[in-house]
């Protein structure tokens, strides 16, 4: 006796379709917001994540490439030192004080303002790569000039207990003593200390203040080479906390501003969660949008010459009123220039093009800044005027 086979039919709607079919139909419609679902949860746990943070600004203590000086912050902290990166004036003031030492990289972005807190803090200082800061901070020290571009082996040649202790340093540029109880060391090869060296100390107010015309001793790079490992740790390590200060362009001054921005006040993921969201809504328009076909080129009935555009971009930008837009294009021109004929990359950040534009034109820092990345002119005769000096600032810099 055979057995009964049992066939099994799936119920057919009106319309044609059966269970399966809807849940495949379904699947197919819910796979794409599914999937950016899962692409965004996996993006936010990655962002939660820790991870170490660095950046490419040169001397920063968590900047690990060659320019950096995170290996010797880290030096620092595994010796008890606490650093404090900080890029603003208003956090010098608050921590700096009596029993800390203060290092100041550069000084191309220095005020009347900065400078002043600088003198009230009470802290050591440290100046590296500071040139006129030097004379404003400590009289018994100034700048003898003749940088060189290439770091050079030095040896102490002095009787400072720091100084002794390095023995040879790798640095370039030169300090002079102007002034009773300053002391010069580590002058160039085949020189004395009274023609100038790349370290100087002096005793100014009650505090300790030291310069290093050459931030190369402190770089992850030149670090271990010679003994500019034993003048960076005894130098930035004699207190238990170390202010690392390098000055930034939105530096407002001490005590200056209305309040932390809302940037500082958000989460750092809440941008990284926005770009997601942008990115979801960017994909959704493109899978719901409108398809319109392939493209068609067309021959243009007539040839538009690029001084005509430039002419038209212009015309447009002055019945808008557009004083800022103008002053960006120019600004960006001149800095791009300048910067190609100084040899720095176009990857080259701000600080680096004003310091070797003021340099190349024997301008000041604060006027060049002024110039490439100051307020934008409210009228046409502030625009002709922001031309007419980007003229004159470019010319200067060809010249050398």
């Amino acid at each position: 006796m055979s057995t009964p086979v049992v066939t099994v039919h799936e119920t057919v709607v009106g319309d044609g379709t059966t269970t399966r079919s809807r849940s495949a139909r379904r699947w197919r419609r819910a796979r794409l917001p599914l999937a950016l679902l899962a692409l965004l949860l996996t993006a936010g746990i990655l962002t939660a994540l820790p991870e170490p943070q660095t950046s490419t600004l040169t001397l920063a203590p968590d900047n690990p490439a060659d320019l950096g000086g995170r290996a010797a912050a880290q030096i620092l902290g595994r010796q008890g030192v606490d650093v404090r990166y900080v890029r603003t004036i208003a956090d010098v003031e608050e921590l700096a004080g009596p029993g800390s030492t203060l290092l100041v990289v550069g000084d191309y972005l220095l005020g009347d303002e900065q400078i002043d807190v600088l003198d009230e803090t009470e802290a050591d200082l440290v100046l590296v790569d500071a040139e006129w800061a030097v004379g404003l901070l400590t009289p018994s020290l100034t700048s003898s000039g003749g940088f060189t571009d290439t770091p050079e082996v030095r040896s102490a040649q002095c009787e400072d207990p720091d100084a002794v202790a390095a023995g040879t340093i790798t640095a370039s540029g030169g300090l002079l003593s102007t002034g009773p109880g300053a002391v010069v060391c580590f002058p160039a090869p085949g020189a004395s200390t009274d023609q100038g060296g790349a370290y100087g100390v002096a005793e100014s107010d009650g505090r300790r203040v030291v310069a290093v015309a050459d931030l190369a001793p402190f770089t992850n790079q030149y670090l271990a080479d010679e003994g500019n490992a034993a003048l960076v740790l005894r130098t930035l390590g004699r207190h238990e906390r170390l202010v690392w200060y390098i000055p930034s362009l939105d530096d407002v001054g001490a005590g200056g501003g209305s309040g932390p921005a809302p940037g500082q006040v958000l989460p750092p993921v809440v941008q990284v969660v926005a770009l997601q969201l942008l990115l979801v809504v960017v994909v959704i328009a493109v899978w719901r949008g409108r398809r319109l076909g392939r493209l068609v080129t067309e021959r243009l009935p007539v040839v538009v010459r690029a001084g005509e555009t430039t002419r038209g971009r212009g015309r447009l930008y002055r019945r808008g009123r557009s004083y800022g837009h103008a002053a960006a294009a120019l600004r960006a021109g001149t800095a791009a220039r300048s910067a190609a004929r100084l040899g720095l990359p176009r990857s080259a950040p701000a600080p680096l093009v004003i310091d070797a534009i003021s340099r190349a034109a024997g301008r000041r820092p604060t006027d060049v800044e002024t110039l490439l990345y100051g307020p934008p002119p409210t009228d046409d005769r502030g625009l002709a005027q922001l031309a007419r000096d980007l003229d004159h600032l470019e010319s200067e810099v060809h010249r050398t």
